[in-house]
């Protein structure tokens, strides 16, 4: 009797619990969930932006721009929890411990029914499970695998130059501040507490910026217009001093010209000769006159022989009088 009557309670029950709303929302998050993993897996190709050198991205771009920037919220939450959980695991839970614990009890295990089975039934027992081939990795599997870790390596090593290089300063300077505080941090927090609040902010950062968008771009183009009019004073007024120092080294470098000229003006004037018969010259800077007279006249005949000095030969020239023939 008691069971005809609870039959139909239970199946109630059971109907409620599979057919009720509660039920049917789990149905249909778990379909969503499944999808936006989907998305996210299908999400890993080559974007069509490369980098500054011309050089293509690789789909970890895509993949990560997909994952950060909560277009698959359901995906991005459970994989920033699982990251979460992860780190408090590896701090909390003696995972290497339990791997070793793990091993050495299987392998305990194993021997003992292998040898145990050898005596009592003449035939090990782990050795009868064994498979007739043992499994190995596909090539095709492993090439994959190795491609996918190939783009996974390269992403970071793509990333880290395009923020060496400042190919977006914004990335630079964000990445100098991380590293500054993490430089600070690091003397008094441990590396889990460091891990998780680096991957806090990797993820909920973007979310925060999203959320309040049109308030965050805002007071930023407020910050460049104030910064850019700031640079713009500053360029006009180093300007405005460069070309007044410019002016003064050009004066300073006129007035010592002109000290120069005179004086070596002055200089010439005092080496210069002043005889009785001096021609009056002209002012600095001009070359003297001078006359035939100023210069002796050139002998026009053959010098004469035993006359040894200009004074004679110039004498007993034609234009001095008659030479005599040296005795």
């Amino acid at each position: 009797m008691d069971n005809s009557n609870s039959s139909p309670a239970l199946q109630n029950v059971r109907d409620t619990a599979y057919n009720g709303p509660v039920a049917e929302n789990v149905r249909n998050q778990s379909a969503k969930t499944s999808s936006e993993f989907r998305n996210l897996a299908d999400s890993r190709t080559p974007p069509n932006k490369s980098t500054a050198t011309g050089q293509p991205l690789t789909h970890y771009h895509s993949f990560f721009y997909n994952l950060l920037s909560w277009e698959n919220p359901r995906a991005t939450t459970l994989s920033f929890l699982t990251t979460v959980l992860v780190i408090f695991g590896a701090r909390y839970l003696p995972a290497l411990r339990w791997t070793f614990k793990a091993l050495y009890v299987i392998l305990g295990i194993t021997a003992a029914a292998e040898i145990g089975g050898k005596l009592v039934l003449s035939q090990g027992l782990a050795s009868s499970f064994r498979p007739k081939k043992y499994y190995t990795i596909p090539r095709e599997a492993l090439e994959a695998s190795l491609e996918d870790v190939e783009q996974l390596i390269n992403f970071f090593v793509i990333e880290f130059q395009r923020v060496l290089f400042a190919e977006k300063p914004a990335h630079t300077i964000a990445a100098f501040l991380a590293s500054f505080l993490s430089y600070w941090l690091i003397k008094f927090t441990p590396l889990w507490g460091l891990s998780l609040i680096a991957v806090s902010l990797v993820y909920l950062t973007p979310l925060i910026y999203m959320s309040n968008k049109e308030l965050i771009d805002h007071h930023v183009e407020n910050v460049t217009n104030v910064v850019n009019a700031q640079a713009n004073q500053v360029k006009d007024l180093a300007g405005h001093h460069t070309s007044r120092a410019t002016e003064t080294v050009k004066a300073y470098a006129g007035d010592y010209t002109s000290k120069a000229q005179s004086y070596i003006g002055s200089a010439r004037g005092s080496t210069s000769p002043k005889g009785p018969n001096s021609k009056a010259t002209a002012g600095p800077g001009s070359a003297p006159a001078y006359d035939a007279s100023d210069f002796p006249h050139a002998p026009k005949q053959e010098p004469t022989p035993g006359v040894t000095s200009h004074q004679e030969q110039y004498e007993k020239s034609h234009l001095g009088g008659q030479a005599e023939v040296a005795s």
